[in-house]
């Protein structure tokens, strides 16, 4: 079976240079232009074998022979937003990915959600630690290999990009990733290659390209094959092109389209069924002419490629969702239902009980209902668009029993007005915002907090532990009320609170009231001494000096102590609470058991 060529994807934190990498693998491509030079797909950017062989050339001795792949298609557009459309089900299109790191300032926000989305599609990865020409003394040489630039580099300036390095395998290494710079690997499959690049220099391409090439020949060939088929592909985006309408980008990952084909593509109400009219691709640079005539028509492409697809009926159709042409003669039922269960399996509806969700596209929608999971957050319901006033609806259901998840999470999409009027009438929270992490972030600070301050007001609802003593010579009055000076040894005490006697349990009666230096206190807690006055006990017969008391919980409060509360006590409480525990077991054998 033929083998495609690799579909490889640019992942990295904001500014860490992934279009300036693009441009540059572009650019020394273009100048090799003689070789075959690069075709421009639609979101995608092929660099046949012979440019391939022209950039590596010199280093592929260190991989031990030809390269046998037709080349790579590296998607343009860089960013998770674009990978996680790259979707299909149980994975990725793409077969490969390079996750950029600033070399200066190591793992950021995105890189570890970069990680997470990685880790979720299964897609292999290489590291390019860039901007080493901003490493303090570094001496720049032009699209030089990495191992031939940091020979010629000062030994500090070498030590300190090694020390850069041992940080990034650091943090790779708590993760649960081995990691090492890439000559210094004997086991490419259970290791991370990391290759030092600046993508403003060209320092290091050649090396990052060739581990590349290497890792996808040694490792995919299986996934590479493709068949003679019909075509399978993602939709990237759904775009109006001037003079044609609306029309589809996507990249084909298996078989052949071609022009006429009937296709199937995920839509927002039900799977779209039309016939492509065109499949368009880039002209080369230099060909276009004028901006309007930036496409030429083709009849077929074989995967992997990038194109735009134009077709009847499009509105609707979804960036993210499965595209299949059906074969002549075969169901298309069959592939209407195949595209439909994939779109409901991330359109989760599940739990009653959950959040909102809205994105912009099935690709993000399914990357942060991932995100959900792992975090143990319910969803209610996920879908693609705008937040409408049926969301808020929705979102208020739920906020009557479960008020933490009665909320909407919109990702990179506008609140409608009367969505948002509804909301401010409800008081239903909206989490918006256009990227990932900070979306879950915001929503995850905001329900800890919010739990934690629900936890907090039921703590304060029980009676919790307390143990007090009667302190010596602080005998005030002796009956009607008893007033008796006591210091908390453990916990707190509170009016009409019932104290109980610590060697026999015996009930003693309730606190009226508690003062220190003539005022009233509502409470006093561990190492205060205050003054009390009971009216049931008679000093000298109920009570005694030097004696200890406890204060009289119910069963069912001390119940929901041992089980849900004991890291919001002092040690000093939970040991009250267990001797309490303990002497009411004497009296009943399974109590708060």
């Amino acid at each position: 079976m033929p083998i495609r060529q690799p579909i490889v994807c640019v992942l990295g934190h904001v500014d860490t240079g992934k279009t300036l990498l693009l441009d540059k693998i572009r650019k020394t491509s273009v100048q090799a232009r003689e070789a075959g030079g690069i075709t421009q797909h639609i979101g995608a950017s092929f660099f046949p074998v012979d440019t391939l062989k022209q950039l590596v050339g010199p280093l592929l001795s260190m991989i031990k022979g030809e390269i046998e792949i037709p080349g790579l298609l590296v998607v343009d557009t860089p960013g998770h937003e674009a990978f996680t459309n790259l979707r299909k089900r149980g994975g990725s299109v793409a077969d490969i990915s390079i996750l950029l790191i600033d070399v200066l300032r190591g793992f950021e926000e995105q890189t570890y959600e970069c990680i997470e989305i990685l880790k979720s599609r299964k897609t292999p990865f290489l590291v390019a630690a860039n901007k080493i020409d901003r490493i303090p003394g570094w001496n720049s040489y032009p699209d030089t290999p990495f191992l031939k630039t940091y020979q010629l580099q000062g030994r500090y300036v070498k030590e300190d990009l090694d020390n850069r390095i041992y940080d990034i395998i650091g943090v790779f290494s708590r993760l649960g990733f081995e990691a090492d710079r890439f000559d210094h690997m004997k086991d490419f499959t259970k290791t991370v290659a990391i290759v030092p690049t600046s993508a403003k220099t060209g320092e290091g391409i050649t090396e990052l390209l060739m581990v590349l090439v290497g890792l996808t020949q040694q490792y995919l060939k299986k996934r590479l094959q493709t068949t003679k088929g019909p075509a399978k592909g993602t939709a990237l985006e759904v775009k109006e092109e001037t003079g044609v309408g609306l029309t589809i980008n996507a990249i084909i990952y298996d078989g052949i389209l071609r022009k006429n084909d009937l296709i199937v593509v995920g839509g927002k109400e039900k799977p779209i069924v039309t016939r492509i009219r065109a499949i368009l691709v880039p002209k080369a640079l230099d060909e276009i002419r004028d901006p309007r005539d930036k496409f030429s028509s083709v009849n077929s492409v074989s995967a992997a490629a990038g194109v735009k697809i134009v077709a009847p009926d499009l509105e609707g159709a979804l960036a993210g969702a499965p595209l299949y042409a059906v074969p002549h003669g075969e169901e298309l039922e069959m592939y209407a239902r195949l595209v439909s269960e994939e779109i409901e399996r991330i359109r989760i509806t599940t739990d009653v009980d959950g959040v909102v969700l809205k994105a912009d596209t099935l690709g993000s929608l399914e990357a942060i209902a991932e995100s959900l999971k792992r975090n143990d957050v319910p969803i209610r319901m996920a879908d693609v668009g705008d937040v409408s006033k049926r969301d808020i609806v929705e979102a208020d259901v739920v906020k009557e029993h479960k008020p933490f998840y009665g909320v909407v999470l919109a990702f990179n999409i506008r609140v409608l007005p009367d969505a948002q009027e509804e909301a401010t009438r409800k008081n239903v929270q909206i989490f918006s915002e256009n990227i990932i992490y900070r979306l879950m972030d915001d929503y995850l600070l905001w329900l800890r907090n919010q739990q934690k301050a629900e936890l907090e007001e039921k703590f304060e609802r029980l009676v919790t532990p307390g143990k007090i003593r009667i302190l010596e010579g602080y005998v005030f009055r002796r009956a009607k009320p008893a007033i008796v000076g006591v210091e908390v040894l453990a916990g707190r005490i509170r009016p009409k609170y019932t104290l109980v006697k610590a060697e026999t349990g015996e009930e003693i009666g309730g606190i009226q009231q508690i003062q220190h230096k003539g005022k009233a206190l509502p409470q006093v807690q561990q190492g205060m001494q205050a003054a009390i006055s009971m009216d049931k006990p008679v000093v000298g017969r109920h009570i005694f000096e030097k004696d200890v008391l406890y204060v009289k919980m119910p069963e069912r409060h001390a119940k929901v102590l041992l089980t849900t509360f004991m890291d919001m006590m002092t040690p000093e409480e939970q040991e009250t609470l267990n001797e309490y525990v303990k002497l009411m077991r004497k009296k009943i054998p399974f109590w708060a058991a």
